[in-house]
């Protein structure tokens, strides 16, 4: 703070990039349009995002909310051993509340989303936006990854997968209303990186993901 030519950006709690995330909705509603796909109540958009410390993906969930209205419904991926922003705002505890207090250990594979506190700002933005949140195994992570290779998918990393696994989750719903969602609408599944991810590491990812898809 004593530096004038210093700025600090705390991922967590700042709110000018949290609605620096946001602006992705509008670069989407833009996307949607020139696509001349509809967004309405009646053919609704389903997003899924994966979700760590909640900033990124409540900014989007925020943005999508403002440009689409009751149109959309967002959904956070988390893992199952690091659902921060899930017990955040269950809870209603928001970051009084780690994952660690409910006895899990934080510990996945998903890089970026082994987080075990959420972000208050993010709970507080989104406790009333988001439609829901939904759970996954890492190795739901690589068996995915590699299916949405081999089916003509390019790589990313394996904690973009949870995004994937969203349709499945929603069909054993137990709200009917929810289940319904996947026979509908224009589902977008977002994935935020895996570009830099060296190509023996991608190999090992791939090699993990073909054991477990021939199990």
């Amino acid at each position: 703070d004593a530096d004038p030519h210093c700025h600090f950006v705390d991922d967590e709690a700042s709110e000018t990039l949290f609605l620096g995330y946001s602006a992705a909705a509008k670069e989407l509603q833009g996307q949607l349009e020139e696509m001349q796909i509809d967004v309405s109540r009646e053919n609704p958009l389903v997003v899924y995002i994966p979700c760590g410390v909640g900033g990124a993906p409540g900014g989007v969930c925020w943005g999508l909310k403002h440009c689409f209205g009751d149109a959309v419904h967002v959904f956070f991926a988390e893992p199952t051993h690091a659902p921060c922003v899930t017990v955040g705002l269950a809870s209603g505890l928001h970051d009084s509340i780690s994952v660690q207090d409910l006895g899990l250990d934080g510990k996945t594979e998903a890089d970026g989303l082994a987080v075990s506190r959420a972000s208050g700002l993010c709970c507080k933005m989104v406790g009333g936006l988001v439609a829901g949140s939904f759970t996954v195994e890492d190795d739901e992570l690589f068996a995915s990854l590699e299916q949405f290779i081999t089916n003509g998918g390019r790589f990313m990393e394996p904690s973009c997968c949870a995004a994937l696994l969203g349709p499945a989750r929603l069909r054993t719903a137990s709200s009917s209303e929810v289940a319904s969602l996947t026979e509908r609408g224009t589902h977008i599944f977002w994935a935020t990186g895996g570009a830099l991810v060296p190509e023996e590491v991608r190999a090992a990812y791939r090699a993990k993901g073909q054991s477990l898809v021939s199990r």
